[in-house]
């Protein structure tokens, strides 16, 4: 894969690690779209968690660092296809290096959820031009991936640092540890040969909001990885 590449970018209120699987109920036009244009390339998109801070074209932005989906699975929910249901998996992670507009403005009180909302976006983008990408697209650098193994011992510290925090969320509920071991076994996280994916997962579980993943998902070594960690489940 090329270390630089235009992907289509799809804001979100969460955060897609490398190698996790991410389904998709799409019904917005702008996002069907971006699905039918994947389809016919390379089946890639960058998903990024939407910062709130900033727009685009009055459209939500994304943060600068995201992950690049695949879609494995794209089918229609309703027969006259107003709704695609996609899986996904995230790859490699990357860094926005140049924010590409979509070529239509966010409506005033815009709202996906009703028709009139789904209307007007389609009657501006028809005024615009069919051809023209209603979605936000990116330059983009691609991320080397970290693939050093976590020390055991490390794992067992941050597992042990996230049962702490779970038992003080709960307080003044008891939550007993026999539950705790249960609900890693669930997510598959007792392991003796921890990895990085490990890492990712238990963050998931220990992560108040999407806002808090973000910084895991920006570290540029494993050093710096474990620290962030450390920092999310030790609040």
């Amino acid at each position: 894969m090329d270390q630089k590449k235009t992907l289509p970018i799809f804001p979100l209120d969460l955060v897609l690690f490398p190698r996790q699987q991410l389904p998709l109920r799409i019904f917005e036009p702008r996002y069907k779209q971006l699905v039918d244009d994947c389809m016919l390339s390379e089946n890639l998109f960058g998903v990024c968690l939407h910062d709130k801070s900033k727009t685009v074209n009055g459209w939500e932005a994304p943060h600068s660092v995201g992950t690049i989906a695949k879609i494995t699975k794209c089918q229609d929910i309703d027969i006259i296809g107003q709704q695609l249901y996609i899986e996904t998996t995230g790859r490699n992670k990357f860094r926005i290096k140049d924010i590409i507009p979509p070529s239509i403005p966010r409506p005033i009180n815009y709202d996906p959820f009703s028709t009139n909302g789904l209307q007007r976006v389609a009657q501006l983008h028809e005024k615009s031009g069919t051809e023209r990408k209603m979605y936000i697209r990116a330059e983009v650098e691609l991320i080397n991936e970290i693939d050093e193994k976590v020390p055991l011992e490390k794992w067992q510290q941050l597992v042990e640092l996230w049962k702490q925090k779970i038992i003080a969320q709960a307080y003044p509920r008891k939550v007993l540890l026999s539950d705790l071991e249960m609900m890693l076994r669930h997510y598959d996280l007792l392991t003796e040969t921890p990895t990085i994916d490990y890492t990712y997962s238990l963050c998931a579980l220990g992560a108040s909001s999407p806002n808090d993943l973000q910084p895991i998902l920006e570290a540029n070594s494993l050093e710096d990885l474990l620290l962030r960690v450390e920092d999310l489940l030790g609040k």
